[in-house]
């Protein structure tokens, strides 16, 4: 049986976070801006400009961060994705993106 591929294409504000509760076998590409990936108890920061993807080989949770104005395109057999809620209090849609003052280390 041949499956194809999920994609998620996202336009994002810059310093909005959104996460990837399991980004195992995920392809995130940066399509336009830049962004900030981190993964759960993973010492690593890594930047991606213009045209540049990564893929996690581990079951960890993602927080993409826009370092700008920024495309980001999640490709995958089975994609499962959630917005951070940087002010739960005000979320009215579980998908609504939050600005957070985070910056690289």
């Amino acid at each position: 049986m041949n499956t194809r591929p999920q994609r998620l294409s996202l336009s994002l504000p810059k310093k909005s976070i959104f996460t990837l509760p399991d980004a195992h076998d995920v392809d995130i590409e940066c399509q336009a801006g830049s962004l900030w990936i981190t993964l759960d108890h993973d010492p690593r920061d890594i930047v991606l400009e213009q045209g540049e993807r990564f893929r996690s080989d581990v079951h960890r949770r993602a927080l993409v961060a826009a370092l700008e104005p920024s495309c980001v395109r999640f490709t995958a057999e089975r994609l499962t994705v959630a917005a951070e809620r940087a002010r739960p209090e005000r979320a009215t849609s579980p998908w609504r993106l939050w600005p957070h003052g985070m910056t690289p280390a």
